[in-house]
């Protein structure tokens, strides 16, 4: 099928914009590969290295021969989607041990939930774990002693962090291992519906509490399409995984089976093989524009507008809204997902999952299919899905057809002609909005402004009874230098509670909300931020705000003299610097970068965040620190 002339121009445009720190990027890695792994190292080093060997293993890994495969997690047992890691090392170094190869430990990466720290001052740490995931995985790979890489990780910043460490090892193969979702538990239309009930306080919190223990209730990423499963959808678009393994439950034969065949498949494509495939290599401009197709056809977390540019220029590629905008235009929408339908994400696997949706988008043109990928050559091997057969591991083409049109659909009968990801712009800077949640009739809102300088301000105006009208909340200095951009969700049920009613209502924010936010439209990542100077902070309780996802504009009612005369409304954020362990981000607080270049704290040059020149909104001039 010829690829999609938006897509091959919007990869060309990737192409070219990136060409210089490409170029240099290709040559640290191979510059990397040529000095070897462990050739560079004294007999000391080599010591220090090996003295912990098994029995079991060979003693020749000090030879430069023999694979030595590092394994990289985020397992802790508190939080249900790592978990089940805690099994998988030791199932990867016995495969190892028969591939010829030795796998060790040799590092962990912390991991969060943003489901647990959801409206805690835990989640103002939330996006900058994942800097501090990659430096850990930095750290892991400093001692100059593997050969390739797994990387045990599935939820929110983890995979992108591990990511963004292992690209600056650019030399080494990688591959990544997740631990699947956990099984079906209460439906989500009901969990939604019990959430806006209590939202409402027509439930108490006992019966709340016991419906959130059935949503989540064992091992397993959570069954709803937000970060993580976006991260495994990510993975396999860009070739990653092995084929198909993104959503196999945890503590099955057939995760097992895929975790063991990792270990053998990194052992196999290292620089000593005769198939070395380096994850620099493997992330391209190619699989970068692959891995936004595949975000899109399934309305995946709009965290990913942050993450994937973050991703991207750990690898040399420099990528912006302006490119989701385009692919959203022609990527269809073949999936629905809570929160973009009822479905889970066992649901969307038994009906074809990743391997159908690959296919289809393949046939279509809308993705690359000639990309190196951890399988080998083309993306074709990713419309397989893995089975046993009689015990062993197998793979087999998934199936042709849906299981379930409610779910998944044929590129040629999609649910949406477009991805549901909108760039928003106007005087009030640069916004994302997630429409594929948000009925067409309800995006377009054009109401008087309430402006919160916190999400709790906004739920304590709610349980006042002060918000049963049209209005659009403004929710600012919520960005990264502020507070660290913490997710909004918890603003979703009283929103959609209000929406139920029959109130135009909508939130415009330079914080996160993942893009769960279902019926209720919302502007997020506004860029620049508050506490950059950015024009949100210049909105004052009654101005109208037209917030627009069909034309794509975010923009204040304000005649142009006076809002050219207007300040930013100073904020005291002394409240956001202490406690919780917040004293000791302020490094990464003071030098993130904006949302659109990724929100990176440990970017090289220029930090100021400002509005690029062709993006100023008419007679504005860019906003900078």
């Amino acid at each position: 099928m010829t690829l999609h002339p938006i897509v091959a121009a919007v990869t060309d445009r990737i192409r070219r914009r990136s060409a210089p720190a490409r170029r240099a990027y290709l040559a640290r890695l191979d510059q990397a590969r040529v000095r070897g792994s462990r050739q560079d190292l004294s007999c000391a080093n080599l010591a220090h290295a090996f003295a912990t060997l098994d029995p079991a293993d060979p003693a020749i890994p000090r030879e430069v021969r023999w694979p030595h495969l590092a394994i990289v997690s985020s397992y802790n047992d508190v939080l249900s989607a790592h978990q089940p890691l805690e099994r998988f090392p030791a199932l990867i170094k016995q495969a190892a041990r028969e591939a010829g190869a030795v796998a060790r430990f040799a590092g962990g990466v912390p991991a969060m939930c943003d489901g647990v720290t959801q409206g805690q001052p835990g989640m103002e740490l939330s996006l900058f774990s994942r800097d501090v995931i990659a430096m850990a995985t930095a750290v892991a790979l400093a001692h100059g002693v593997f050969d390739a890489v797994l990387c045990l990780g599935v939820c929110d910043k983890i995979v992108p962090g591990m990511l963004i460490g292992a690209l600056h090892f650019g030399h080494l193969p990688t591959i990544f291992v997740p631990g699947g979702p956990m099984t079906s538990g209460l439906a989500n239309a009901e969990k939604a519906k019990i959430r806006q009930l209590f939202a409402q306080g027509r439930i108490g919190r006992d019966a709340l509490l016991e419906a959130e223990c059935k949503a989540y209730h064992g091992p397993g990423t959570c069954t709803f399409y937000g970060t993580a499963n976006s991260n495994q959808m990510l993975m396999e678009t860009m070739g990653l995984h092995l084929p198909g393994a993104a959503f196999v439950p945890p503590n099955t034969a057939l995760r097992d089976a895929l975790t063991q065949a990792a270990a053998r498949r990194a052992a196999r494509i290292t620089a000593q093989g005769e198939e070395y495939i380096p994850v620099g290599r493997v992330v391209d401009e190619r699989a970068v524009v692959n891995g936004i197709v595949g975000m899109l056809a399934t309305g995946g977390s709009t965290n990913h507008t942050l993450h994937l540019i973050a991703i991207a220029q750990a690898a040399g590629i420099s990528i912006d809204w302006d490119d989701f905008g385009d692919l959203s235009a022609v990527v269809p929408l073949l999936a629905r997902i809570y929160p973009n339908g009822p479905a889970d994400i066992n649901q969307f696997h038994a009906a074809g999952g990743a391997g159908f949706l690959i296919g289809e988008l393949l046939d279509a043109g809308l993705l690359h299919g000639d990309v190196l990928t951890v399988a080998g050559e083309g993306l074709a091997r990713y419309r397989e899905e893995p089975c046993l057969d009689h015990g062993a591991l197998a793979w087999r083409l998934a199936p042709w057809r849906s299981g379930d049109e409610c779910v998944l659909r044929p590129a040629a009968r999609p649910f949406s002609p477009d991805g549901g990801l909108k760039v928003l712009s106007g005087n009030l800077g640069r916004a994302v909005m997630k429409t594929s949640a948000v009925k067409p009739e309800y995006r377009v809102v054009e109401a008087p402004a309430l402006v919160f300088d916190a999400g709790e301000a906004l739920m304590a105006a709610f349980d006042r009874g002060e918000l049963r009208r049209d209005f659009v909340a403004v929710v600012r200095y919520q960005g990264p230098r502020a507070n660290g951009m913490p997710e909004l969700h918890q603003l979703t049920p009283p929103l959609s509670a209000l929406r139920g009613e029959g109130f135009n209502v909508a939130l415009v924010t330079d914080g996160r909300l993942s893009g769960a936010s279902g019926t209720v439209p919302a502007a997020i990542h506004v860029t620049p931020e508050c506490l950059a100077g950015g024009p949100l902070a210049k909105v004052r309780d009654g101005d109208v705000i037209l917030l627009d996802g069909e034309r794509g504009v975010l923009e204040a009612k304000v005649p142009a003299t006076e809002w050219a005369a207007r300040r930013p409304e100073p904020v005291d954020l002394r409240d956001h610097q202490h406690g919780c362990g917040r004293e000791l981000f302020a490094v990464f607080r003071a030098h993130a970068t904006g949302a659109e270049r990724g929100a990176i704290t440990f970017t090289t040059g220029e930090n100021v965040e400002t509005t690029p020149a062709s993006h100023a909104a008419p007679g504005d001039a860019p906003c900078a620190d």
